[in-house]
């Protein structure tokens, strides 16, 4: 524009900075009362939803309100053509910026719901949030005028080079994108690795695994390392299971008695501990003549594999217990060692498995006397 800068042009452009700051507060405002209702529902992809609104709409308010005072303002045209382009990327910028935060909030949302327990997979989301930054970016440098076509033609020749330096970062992306889409492993499923590790997985991102152990030590895998190794998901394809307790009794146990009590111990446990299944049926199968014993196996259902620890923990107390005062007996292993030295046969008892008489012995009989 060729007139001069008058009074009424700084008051008009006043009154549109100050109209654009006011809608800012009143929205923010707005927002942040449509924040605390969200809160209530189930669906957590509203909360994102109206976070990201609460970052795009002030700035948008802003940016009108400075835009319409440059309209009123008398400003070269070149002036005004930066003026305008610097207001173009601050929307665009906040645009894609919420854009980012909301569509990777819903792609967390979904994988949580999917998941399982308190899991996130953040390489969905990083990749989500890294292709919608990526897209707004070729957005302003179009905005600004500057091809992209040859940026995107280097970046096809480049990414050659940068794909051989990053091999082994590359193939745990892969492997993790893999691991999620085949389901084989997903956040809260608890696995066992053929190396001995185990736990409940906490996060896959785009490099690593991350497991937490029930000592709660964290466990850090390779995505390629894991896709590649044996493993046990103990989760999948259900998370309830099967757990076996090994008992034996005496040689003269009445057997349809020991059953009886067996299973009474066992419908006592179902329903009083908590992560047991009651409506899982029980079994009792006898199978092995030991050498002191009758041993046989207890078959129960629990919730989930961490549960099996406390369940077995009451379930042994409680038998030991009813046992002992059912009168039915669980014998410590013994054994007749019969020594060809004068005819002497000399009974032995063998030290109960797992415990240690603290005596030293030998496998050699003693000397004979003189």
């Amino acid at each position: 524009m060729d007139r001069a800068l008058t009074v009424d042009d700084l008051v008009l452009a006043g009154i549109a900075l100050a109209a654009g700051l006011l809608l800012a507060f009143l929205s923010r405002g707005l927002l942040r009362w449509l924040a605390k209702h969200a809160k209530r529902t189930r669906w957590s992809g509203d909360d994102v939803i109206v976070d990201a609104l609460r970052t795009v709409v002030p700035w948008a308010a802003l940016a009108g309100g400075a835009a319409a005072a440059a309209a009123v303002l008398p400003l070269t045209r070149t002036v005004q053509h930066h003026t305008d382009q610097c207001l173009k990327v601050l929307l665009i910028f906040a645009v894609t910026v919420s854009a980012a935060r909301v569509i990777a909030g819903l792609v967390q949302s979904v994988t949580q719901s999917r998941s399982g327990v308190a899991g996130s997979a953040t390489i969905f989301v990083n990749i989500t949030r890294v292709l919608v930054l990526a897209i707004g970016f070729l957005v302003v440098l179009q905005t600004l005028g500057i091809s992209i076509a040859p940026l995107l033609t280097a970046l096809g020749v480049g990414g050659l080079a940068v794909a051989l330096a990053l091999q082994d970062t590359l193939a745990n992306l892969f492997a993790g994108i893999h691991i999620l889409a085949s389901k084989t492993v997903q956040p809260g499923d608890y696995i066992r690795l053929s190396s001995g590790e185990e736990g409940y997985v906490v996060d896959i991102n785009w490099r690593q695994t991350t497991v937490r152990q029930l000592s709660n030590n964290l466990v850090v895998v390779p995505n390629g390392q894991l896709a590649k190794t044996n493993m046990t998901n103990f989760t999948r394809p259900e998370q309830q299971l099967t757990i076996l307790v090994q008992v034996g009794v005496s040689y003269d146990s009445d057997l349809d008695q020991v059953e009886r009590v067996t299973h009474e111990v066992i419908a006592e446990t179902m329903t009083e501990i908590t992560g047991a299944l009651p409506e899982h049926e029980p079994a009792i199968r006898f199978h092995t003549f030991g050498d002191s014993r009758i041993g046989f196996t207890v078959i129960l259902g629990v919730g989930e594999f961490s549960d099996q620890f406390r369940i077995k923990h009451e379930f042994i107390k409680r038998l030991h217990r009813r046992y002992r005062e059912e009168g039915i007996r669980i014998p410590a292993p013994t054994r007749t060692v019969a020594l060809q030295q004068g005819a002497v046969v000399i009974p032995q008892q063998r030290v109960p498995d797992g415990l240690s008489s603290g005596l030293p012995h030998t496998d050699r009989p003693p000397a004979a006397g003189r």
